[in-house]
This record gives C-alpha cells, sequence and structure tokens, in this order.
C-alpha cells in the first residue's frame, strides 16, 4: 500500500472529543487519529521514514501538559482543508522543538520541507475532496460554534504514522513510537 508517512506526537481523545458530529461533507477523525504533526514525510517509502523516525530519540521536547484552544480552519480562507484545535498553553514550547527537530528529519527522509512556520495544532476534521463551497461554510460555521472547554492533553510520545492498512474505520496507524524523554 502506497500512503504518506509523518512524524507526530499522539493526542488522546477525550470527553471533550466525545460527540463532535460534523456536518455533510466533513469527515471527523477518529479517535486514535488525533496527533500534533512534526514532520510530514510525504510518500517517501518506509525505509527513508524509519530513517528519519531515528531521528525521533532526541526530540527536544520533554512530556508536556497542554490546552487546546478554539477550533480554526487552516488552508486557504476560502476553502480550507482542515480544521484544527490551536494549542494556548504548551504552544511556544512544541513550535520551538518542531522548528528544531523537523529540518533534520526532513532531509534524513529526503522529503520536501515544509516552509511556512510550526503551528502546534490538533486537527480534529477535514472537508471531503468533493466537498461544494456550501458545505465548506457550513463546515467553518460548525467549526466557530464548537466550544471544546480548553481541554488538557497530556504530550508523552512521539511516532511514526503511515495510512491506516482499513482507511473506512481509521485513517492513520502508528507504526513506530517512543515516549518523549523525562530530562
Amino acid at each position: 500500500m502506497t500512503g504518506n508517512w509523518f512524524i507526530a506526537l499522539p493526542v488522546a481523545a477525550g470527553a471533550w472529543f466525545q460527540g463532535l458530529t460534523p456536518p455533510p461533507g466533513v469527515r471527523l477523525f477518529g479517535e486514535h487519529d488525533l496527533h500534533l504533526t512534526v514532520a510530514f514525510l510525504g510518500a517517501v517509502g518506509e525505509e527513508r521514514a524509519r530513517a528519519a523516525f531515528a531521528l525521533a530519540a532526541d526530540f527536544p521536547l520533554r512530556p508536556l501538559a497542554v490546552r487546546l484552544g478554539p477550533i480554526e480552519a487552516l488552508g486557504s480562507p476560502r476553502r480550507p482543508s482542515a480544521f484544527s484545535a490551536l494549542l494556548t498553553e504548551g504552544r511556544a514550547q512544541v513550535e520551538t522543538a518542531l522548528g528544531v527537530a523537523r529540518a533534520a528529519m526532513w532531509e534524513a527522509a529526503d522529503a520536501r520541507p515544509d516552509t511556512r512556520p510550526a503551528l502546534a495544532h490538533v486537527t480534529l476534521a477535514r472537508p471531503g475532496r468533493r466537498a461544494s463551497d456550501a458545505e465548506r461554510r457550513r463546515a467553518q460555521t460548525w467549526a466557530k460554534g464548537i466550544d471544546l472547554g480548553a481541554p488538557v492533553c497530556q504530550l508523552t510520545r512521539i511516532a511514526l504514522y503511515a495510512w491506516s492498512l482499513d482507511r473506512a474505520t481509521s485513517l492513520f496507524r502508528i507504526v513506530s513510537d517512543l515516549p518523549l524523554r523525562a530530562a
């Protein structure tokens, strides 16, 4: 199976995630799909993805409690590609760690680097590829109306992800993971 690879910090779904019901044309991520991306590698192949993940042992972030804030539409303002909760606490520490680590990971995987600044967020839902403009507008209204309650999430692991073998039940799967170093 071909697919994209990425390195991310898994985020556990809590009560804050239960009961989210997106409008038509939007796919809610599964509970096990929630993560905070460190480095998107793309379709690089397993060997190169694992070479990048070998650097995760030195990821410069200790286990950290972060707080999720409001859901924002990310991507093009007219055609958002994701609805994500931005971090309101722990954001600076996470974005600093991302900025330090991801360039070396892209290089190790021979992946195309993302030139955008690091943005600490957890994607909760995506509009479908064929979502109409009206569905996207409804999705933006839906996202703005959600109050997650500012939940605290624990970042304790870093993982190598690939596409799920059964994308009907889960979008991603963890191929390998490591605990974040305590010191």
